[in-house]
């Protein structure tokens, strides 16, 4: 009866799941984020070689 009180009592795995859940969510917000840019810069390249293109 002891171990189950104290099991209870017992949230280091519980920290452990909230500190997972934190690192997942920040590593989708980083791959939304840097999924954003790179197609800013895919058009920013595209702009900057076509425009070299013209002047040739």
């Amino acid at each position: 009866m002891k171990f189950l009180s104290k099991l209870r009592r017992n949230e280091e795995g519980a920290t452990a799941i909230e500190y997972g859940l934190i690192a997942a969510l920040i590593a989708v917000a980083a791959i939304a984020a840097m999924q954003g840019m790179g197609e800013q810069l895919t058009a920013t390249f595209e702009k900057t070689s076509s425009t070299m293109e013209a002047t040739n």
